[in-house]
């Protein structure tokens, strides 16, 4: 029997918040925002339900933009600490179960969101399966991409280690193979966001939010951040029957 799926505990905590402290942080957040309510824009205030969400990383981004917005975490406390105020408030609602097993009815969401999680599930088919499954009308992800320097991450994973501190393991995908798991569920890719050209962890080890945006605007004019670029958030919406 398959174990419940709980790999946003660690992405939901404070020492991950940590990561996105200080205006690299705020500036990796910013990009993750302005990406999100491009990919939103087709679908205006259409409900999100955000599974593995409880870092919060878009969720004032989503309020703001009028979308009603439930996230999902695998534990109650763990998950939901960061989120808390915005629950007590009645502006988020938060609901705790398998990430793979949601118990929520077929098309219970207009779009299904799904960040910092995908590189962390070992049965990431079935992820994508379960977000399809509760997504109305769209899915949209992010990960990292081999069509990037994330292709020889794991031979650099020491280094990103000791620039990031508290990084982990992660699974970097083939564009073909994320597009096939979507396709098993009858969704097609229709927007694609690429974030950064030169990696994270360098932006990190930078620490100047300034140097890193002309850096990205150089990548950007030139084409290589569209070509090469990761995180991918990409959007995936339902097929015509």
């Amino acid at each position: 029997m398959n174990a419940r799926e709980e790999a946003d505990v660690e992405t939901a905590s404070a020492d991950y918040a940590r990561r996105f402290a200080g205006p690299v942080g705020t500036w990796f957040l910013d990009v993750q925002a302005r990406a999100t309510l491009e990919l939103l824009a087709p679908f205006p205030r259409a409900s999100v339900l955000d599974v593995g969400g409880g870092h919060g990383q878009v969720a004032e981004a989503l309020l703001a933009a009028g979308h009603p917005l439930t996230v999902l975490g695998s534990r109650a406390d763990a998950c939901s600490a960061t989120l808390r105020p915005r629950v007590d408030e009645g502006r988020v609602r938060f609901v705790t179960a398998d990430l793979l097993a949601c118990g929520q009815p077929d098309g219970a969401f207009d779009v299904v969101l799904s960040y910092r999680l995908l590189p962390h599930v070992e049965r990431w088919p079935a992820l994508i399966a379960e977000l399809c499954r509760l997504a109305r009308r769209a899915v949209i992800v992010d990960y990292p991409t081999r069509r990037s320097v994330n292709a020889v991450a794991e031979g650099f994973f020491a280094v990103k280690k000791g620039v990031e501190g508290n990084t982990r393991p992660f699974l970097v995908f083939h564009e073909r193979e994320i597009a096939d798991a979507f396709a098993a569920s009858r969704f097609r890719e229709t927007a694609r966001r690429p974030q950064f050209f030169f990696p994270m962890a360098l932006h990190r080890g930078l620490g100047h939010a300034g140097v890193s945006r002309a850096l990205e605007g150089a990548a950007g004019a030139l084409g290589l951040r569209r070509a090469l670029g990761s995180p991918v958030i990409l959007r995936c919406e339902r097929a015509a029957a």
